[in-house]
């Protein structure tokens, strides 16, 4: 009898409307494909940094977001988030070596990235579009499967 494994390396990909409901729809895309695809040892932060970067997007745009997951092979997985607006907060602004001092106590956000900080192996973020036509918005991403959230 032969079987088949499911291959190491995929992609999934979600258009989100802006909706206060993404987020949750987010999540459960997420749960579902690395339950699906046996990747449980990165479930959880994969699920919360996701959680934060489509919040992000809707309370920070107008427009739709977009979701994509990306296995890497050896566990690996990276996920990124697309958005119509050009801002690209930090930590994303910078080389994943800087840090974000963390956000007041008496702040009514500002924690969410620095949740990036902790949990995500690596991150980034790019523009996206042209300039001279109008900006497309832009990417966040992280990549999860070398440890989980530390502290730094």
């Amino acid at each position: 009898m032969v079987t088949v494994a499911p291959p190491d390396t995929w992609v999934y990909a979600l258009r989100l409307p802006h909706d206060p409901r993404a987020a949750r729809v987010a999540r459960m895309t997420v749960r579902a494909a690395l339950n699906g695809h046996g990747m449980p040892g990165v479930l959880d932060v994969t699920e919360l940094l996701t959680s934060e970067l489509v919040t992000n997007a809707y309370r920070h745009t107008k427009g739709p977001a977009s979701l994509r997951l990306t296995a890497l092979g050896d566990g690996r997985l990276r996920v990124g988030v697309w958005d119509s607006s050009p801002h690209i907060p930090a930590p994303f602004d910078e080389p994943p070596g800087d840090r974000v001092p963390p956000a007041p106590a008496d702040a009514e956000g500002g924690r969410g990235l620095l949740l990036v900080q902790q949990c995500a192996d690596v991150w980034g973020g790019w523009p996206v579009g042209d300039k001279r036509y109008g900006s497309a918005g832009k990417l966040l991403w992280f990549e999860v499967g070398g440890g989980g959230c530390r502290s730094r």
